[in-house]
């Protein structure tokens, strides 16, 4: 049985306009889905995986706001994104506070 191509859905969302909802920044299947994920991974983008969420916001234009019926679903992913974040930073501020304290070791 052939493998359905990968696709991909990018999306933007800037919290500091209160008014705005997410929009596609992104979409496609197969050698562009697959273009979009590595981008994603190089920039240390948090990747998040449902297929049915996927099939419906990749009929959605590029450019195009999500539409109110999406929002609780997509709030999913922004929460998803916001505690892989918080995870990030967590890490990164112990890997400050190992260093720092190697620092001191030395001297």
């Amino acid at each position: 049985m052939a493998q359905k191509p990968a696709r991909a859905v990018a999306l933007q969302y800037d919290a500091s306009v209160s008014s705005a909802a997410p929009k596609v920044l992104a979409r496609g299947k197969g050698e562009v889905a697959e273009k979009i994920l590595a981008l994603a991974r190089e920039r240390g983008i948090p990747l998040y995986r449902d297929p049915e969420l996927v099939e419906v916001l990749g009929q959605l234009d590029v450019g195009a706001q999500i539409q109110p019926e999406l929002y609780h679903a997509v709030a999913e992913v922004l929460i998803f994104i916001y505690k892989m974040n918080q995870k990030k930073r967590a890490t990164v501020v112990e890997q400050i506070r190992k260093q720092a304290i190697t620092v001191r070791a030395r001297r």
